[in-house]
C-alpha cells in the first residue's frame, strides 16, 4: 500500500500553507531531509574545501557524497560527468558557450518548438557566431515532434541536437533512446532537456546513451540548483569556464566551485527518495532504491492524473493539449489544457481565489505557446500533480472546473 500520510510528513511545505501545490512543474516542495542537509552542513562544517584541519575535510566528504550520490540518480559512469550549478538555464549557457569554441561558421544546431526557452535561446544566440540553426517543428494535429522530421533535417553538417525528454506543456514521454541513436549515426551530439522528466521517471543516461542531459533539483524535491551531465568524452573536449590553471572535471565547469550547502541539500533529497523506495522493498543500493521509488510514484500518479483526464475528456468545452491520457507509460503527471469560451487566466485566477495552486502561461515554452496559436488565450492552463498529492486533492480541481 502507498503510505501518502508518511510522504506527505516528509514535506513540512504541505502543512504551512492554505494552497493546494498543483504547480509542481514550476517548482516542487522540499524534502525534509533536503532541508536538515542545508542545516547540518550550515552547522556543522561551514568552511572551505581544501584545508586539511578535520572540519575542511569533513566538508570536503559531504560534498563529495553528494556528488557521488548524483552521478547515481543519473545513473552516470563517472562523478567527473556531473555539473552543478544555479540552473538550468545558466547550465545550458554554459555549455553553449563552451561548445561554440568548437565549432566553426557554418556548423548546424537542430532545436525544437516544443522545448523551454532554457534549451533554445542559448543556441538561437549562436547565429551571431555563424553557426545555422535548424527547426524541428511540432504537428499540431498530433503534437508529437516527429521522427521522420527529425531525419530530414539531420546532415554531415549537424553538431547537436536539442530537445526535451518531457514536454512542461505536453507531459508527453518523448522517445530519447531512438532519437539518440539516430543522431549519433550522423556523427552528430545530444542535448536533452530532463527538467519535466526528473521529479516523474529516473533518468538513466548509460541507457540513453545521450551526451548532455540536464535537471533541476528545486522541481525534484530538492534546493535551487541544476544539475548538467555530460559525457567524459565530450567534457574533455571543452575549454572550460574556470580559472586557467583548473585543469579538473568537473571543476573546470563550475567558476567559484559548487554550493557546498546546497550540495548537502541535494543529497538529503536523494536520501528522501532512498526511504521512499525502501518503504515499498529493502534493496541492494542505492540505485535499486531510487528504481523502487520512481516506480512507485509513478504508479501513484497515474491514479491521480486519471480523473481529472477524464473529466476533461468528457466536457464540452475544455480540451487538454496533447496527450489526452493517463498512461504512466506514456505521460507523467503534468496536464494542460485550454477552455472554447473562456481564457486560460480567467480560470486559474478565479482557481487560486479558492487556494487551488495551478497556473496559466506558457511556462517558458514560448515558441509551442505561439506555434500552437494560443498566445491571445493567456496559453494553457496547467495542473502539474507530484507523488504527495492526494486524490482529495485532484476532486477539489475536479469539483472546482464543473462550474465551467
Amino acid at each position: 500500500m502507498y503510505d501518502l500520510n508518511w510522504v506527505r510528513n516528509q514535506f513540512p511545505g504541505l502543512h504551512n500553507s492554505g494552497d493546494i501545490f498543483m504547480d509542481n512543474a514550476g517548482g516542487s516542495q522540499i524534502a525534509r531531509q533536503a532541508i536538515t542537509g542545508v542545516q547540518e552542513f550550515m552547522t556543522g562544517c561551514n568552511v572551505q574545501l581544501g584545508a586539511d584541519y578535520s572540519t575542511s575535510q569533513e566538508a570536503a566528504r559531504r560534498v563529495a557524497q553528494a556528488q557521488s550520490a548524483i552521478t547515481t540518480w543519473l545513473n552516470a559512469r563517472r562523478p567527473e560527468e556531473v555539473i552543478v550549478g544555479p540552473s538550468s538555464t545558466w547550465l545550458t549557457r554554459l555549455l553553449s558557450l563552451q561548445l561554440m569554441q568548437t565549432w566553426q561558421a557554418g556548423d548546424e544546431v537542430i532545436i525544437t518548438d516544443v522545448d523551454h526557452e532554457a534549451n533554445r535561446g542559448c543556441w538561437l544566440d549562436l547565429q551571431a557566431q555563424g553557426i545555422v540553426i535548424r527547426h524541428w517543428t511540432v504537428n499540431t494535429q498530433s503534437h508529437e515532434l516527429e521522427t521522420a522530421e527529425l531525419k530530414k533535417l539531420l546532415s554531415h553538417k549537424t553538431k547537436l541536437v536539442c530537445c526535451t525528454h518531457v514536454s512542461n506543456i505536453y507531459g508527453h514521454i518523448n522517445p530519447i533512446k531512438e532519437w539518440t541513436e539516430i543522431v549519433h549515426q550522423y556523427g552528430a551530439k545530444i542535448c536533452v532537456d530532463g527538467v519535466a522528466y526528473a521529479p516523474h521517471r529516473l533518468p538513466d543516461v548509460q541507457d540513453l546513451d545521450v551526451d548532455y542531459y540536464f535537471f533541476s533539483f528545486y522541481k525534484t524535491f530538492g534546493p535551487h540548483q541544476a544539475v548538467l551531465y555530460g559525457k567524459h568524452q565530450c567534457l574533455k573536449r571543452l575549454p572550460g569556464i574556470n580559472h586557467h590553471f583548473i585543469k579538473d572535471t568537473p571543476y573546470r565547469f563550475q567558476p567559484g566551485n559548487v554550493n557546498y550547502e546546497l550540495m548537502c541539500g541535494i543529497h538529503g533529497a536523494i536520501r528522501y527518495l532512498q526511504k521512499l523506495g525502501q518503504q515499498e522493498k529493502r534493496n541492494t543500493s542505492l540505485r535499486d532504491d531510487l528504481i523502487t521509488a520512481y516506480r512507485v510514484m509513478a504508479d501513484y500518479e497515474e491514479t491521480l492524473i486519471e480523473p481529472l483526464t477524464e473529466f476533461i475528456n468528457n466536457h464540452g468545452n475544455m480540451h487538454i493539449i496533447g496527450d489526452a491520457i493517463a498512461d504512466k507509460s506514456q505521460r507523467v503527471a503534468t496536464l494542460s489544457f485550454t477552455h472554447n469560451q473562456l481564457s486560460s487566466q480567467e480560470i486559474v485566477q478565479s482557481a487560486n481565489r479558492q487556494g487551488l495552486g495551478i497556473r496559466y502561461g506558457d511556462f517558458y515554452a514560448v515558441e509551442l505557446i505561439n506555434t500552437l496559436g494560443l498566445r491571445d488565450q493567456q496559453g494553457v492552463v496547467r495542473a502539474s500533480f507530484a507523488h504527495y498529492n492526494s486524490p482529495e486533492e485532484v476532486n477539489q480541481l475536479v469539483t472546482f472546473l464543473k462550474q465551467f
